[in-house]
């Protein structure tokens, strides 16, 4: 708004209101076609996972030499509301998931109004590098992360007389806060940026403890991965990557408070 700086405080949570609302609208929306299409969705996209067909299992096996077996497991629900509830919740999740960017705009463009013409210029394009890297960390938790973590769990047995039967709510929970934790993992470049920014932390900060990140990366990999070498590589490098860039980001904003502070001299 232009005449955002003239706006009281009550108006401005009148904005803010008006905005929440138009972002709740559209989850609403979103979250009533998921609703909608909730059977194909739950058998083709989420299902699917435990079966050797999953477009994930079939490239490891071609490209890899990494073949899976079906899963041995067998889905139930354990309550009366349970099938219910996690179809309000994937439908709820995948609302907030595809809604993301319009959220996240209606928040910026409350928030962009309050800025300095230099803090204007930037974070242009932060909607759309956020919008970016949320939703490939989004696919990497879907291709990547949640299938290899659904074959290690679902064929892991203590004892071949104990049985899997999951509760629909644990395989879902587990699907849906990976996937979505996933997309919120691949922001860190974008944290690293407004952290440097506010001169909280900097390159040589994030340079100085990569040593203990990576083994954290390593060992989080191990853990969510099938206990073979190629899966955790794959699970590893691109989140090292992603702690690489936040390097380069990092010195790109320092670079930008300095000349900043030339400039006011």
């Amino acid at each position: 708004m232009s005449n955002n700086e003239n706006m009281s405080f009550l108006q401005h949570l009148e904005e803010l209101r008006w905005r929440l609302v138009k972002s709740a609208v559209a989850v609403v929306v979103v979250a009533g076609v998921i609703w909608y299409f909730q059977e194909t969705i739950m058998v083709n996209l989420f299902l699917s996972m435990k079966e050797k067909d999953f477009i994930t299992f079939r490239l490891f096996c071609k490209y890899f030499g990494v073949c899976v077996a079906d899963i041995p497991v067998k889905m139930q629900s354990m309550t009366v509301s349970g099938q219910f509830s996690y179809a309000l919740m994937m439908s709820f999740m995948g609302g907030l998931v595809l809604a993301f960017p319009f959220i996240f705009y209606q928040l910026w463009s409350f928030v962009k109004p309050g800025l300095k013409l230099k803090e204007k210029k930037m974070a242009s394009g932060l909607v759309f590098y956020v919008s970016l890297l949320f939703f490939l960390g989004i696919l990497f938790g879907y291709f990547i992360v949640a299938p290899l973590s659904v074959q290690f769990f679902g064929s892991y047995q203590i004892s071949t007389q104990i049985e899997n039967n999951f509760t629909i709510s644990s395989y879902m929970s587990m699907i849906l806060s990976t996937v979505f934790y996933s997309g919120l993992f691949f922001l860190l470049p974008i944290v690293s940026y407004l952290l440097a920014k506010l001169e909280i932390i900097d390159a040589e900060f994030l340079k100085k403890y990569r040593k203990h990140a990576i083994v954290v990366i390593l060992i989080l990999a191990a853990v969510i991965t099938p206990p073979d070498i190629i899966s955790q590589i794959i699970v590893s490098i691109p989140i090292i990557g992603l702690y690489e860039i936040g390097i380069l980001v990092a010195k790109r904003a320092v670079r930008q408070n300095k000349a900043a502070r030339e400039l006011d001299k």
